[in-house]
């Protein structure tokens, strides 16, 4: 018995040297996935640029209200224009196929966009055919992506294929032309309205980099304020590029003033002079991702923590998701008077004493803000991740990962859901 025992063992340890020998001899194979962009010629993209069916709605993006008419921004992809007369039964109407573009803005019937590193200004007149009068080289010219790609400014890149290669050295040789994703894509980007003493000025998210009072657009880039005189709607003139810092992300406008998020702080303009914008005050914060709405007493920021790949982490900055709430009624000297925590702020407008905050995967939450020392929650709506809004005339227009959705907020203890457009899956 003795000696079966033995056999059985010296069978099992030998059994288990071979399959672990054999492991050893396997060669693991990593599979890389890359992506390469395609250029086209720029005028042949401009030339492009037209009316087009509606398509489904896939990566949605910058939000923005002109009319009857909701614009949204399909994430370097193009613009949705869509038909809202009906709130209850808004209709997706056409896209404007616009490579790179991630941000828009709208006067007089003429939609401003990025392209890329520039700007163009498309003649929305007739939306079913609507016609580019005039694009701007370079307005954007710190437009980034991630693993330090560069692209050919000369060219517009129009798509990315994707391949995956088992080379290593294919991988390394590639890394840095694989990035379809543009730093720009996250200031992501009120809905006040503007100041602007036109009618014909829309209305946009607290997410956005571009805004427009009177006769001027202002754009923001990652460390850069620019001033365009759009007096004739269709000609843009740049007048005016100023540094204002870096990791800028979004812009809202309030009376004669700018309220500038970057990832550090809040940063206000005095725009008494429209073409020449005057820095006048700042609040500072930790690293985080920071839009900023403001009425005439409060200006409300909205932190949301960026993790340890953030643009400006320095390993000790502890991470929080949060709303300040900073008394701006000596603006330069902004004063934080309150914080409230939150689980991933995003976007965020004020209706009165209706404060609505894009709270990701929060919901949407809405406070009663007559006291900015003790916030009220009126509704929490948690089967949406929103990330920016607008809210005016008793409708609030989300857009979320799930889509875009419309609420009647005439009653504020009694919102209702109006309608909703979803993404498409597929």
């Amino acid at each position: 018995m003795k000696n079966i025992k033995t056999l059985i063992c010296f069978i099992i340890l030998t059994a288990s040297a071979v399959y672990l020998s054999s492991c050893v001899k396997d060669k693991l194979t990593t599979t890389y996935t890359l992506y390469k962009p395609v250029y086209k010629n720029k005028q042949e993209v401009l030339q492009s640029i037209k009316s087009n069916a509606p398509t489904p709605l896939i990566q949605t993006g910058k939000l923005f209200k002109y009319g009857n008419y909701i614009f949204v921004n399909e994430v370097s992809k193009g613009v949705h224009i869509i038909d809202n007369s009906n709130p209850s039964s808004p209709v997706n109407k056409y896209f404007i196929s616009i490579p790179g573009n991630v941000d828009l803005a709208v006067k007089d019937n003429t939609l401003y966009a990025d392209i890329h590193t520039d700007l163009i200004a498309i003649d929305i007149t007739n939306p079913h055919a609507v016609v580019v009068k005039k694009m701007l080289q370079y307005v954007f010219p710190e437009r980034q992506y991630s693993n330090g790609f560069i692209a050919d400014s000369t060219q517009y890149i129009v798509d990315w294929i994707k391949y995956e290669t088992k080379n290593e050295q294919d991988y390394l040789e590639n890394i840095n032309r694989g990035v379809p994703i543009s730093v720009f894509m996250d200031g992501f980007s009120s809905s006040q309205a503007n100041t602007g003493s036109t009618k014909s000025v829309g209305v946009s998210g607290s997410m956005a980099r571009f805004t427009i009072v009177d006769n001027y657009l202002y754009t923001v880039g990652n460390s850069t304020l620019s001033s365009l005189n759009i007096a004739n709607t269709n000609n843009p003139v740049v007048e005016n590029t100023k540094s204002i810092g870096w990791n800028i992300e979004t812009i809202y406008p309030l009376n004669n003033k700018l309220f500038i998020g970057g990832q550090t702080g809040m940063f206000i303009y005095d725009i008494t002079n429209a073409a020449d914008p005057l820095f006048t005050g700042s609040f500072s914060h930790a690293c985080f991702r920071d839009p900023v709405i403001a009425d005439n007493k409060y200006a409300y920021v909205t932190l949301r923590s960026m993790g340890e790949q953030g643009a400006c982490w320095n390993g000790m900055a502890a991470q929080r998701n949060e709303l300040d709430i900073v008394d701006i009624t000596n603006l330069s000297a902004p004063a934080l008077v309150k914080i409230y925590y939150m689980a991933e702020p995003k976007g965020l407008s004020k209706d009165g004493d209706n404060l609505f905050i894009c709270d990701g995967k929060g919901g949407l939450k809405v406070y009663n803000a007559k006291d900015v020392m003790n916030l009220s929650l009126i509704k929490q709506i948690k089967n949406i991740t929103p990330f920016d809004i607008i809210v005016q005339d008793g409708i609030a227009i989300v857009v979320a990962d799930e889509g875009i959705f419309q609420y009647d907020y005439s009653s504020i203890n009694n919102i209702k859901l109006l309608s909703k457009i979803v993404v498409s899956r597929n």
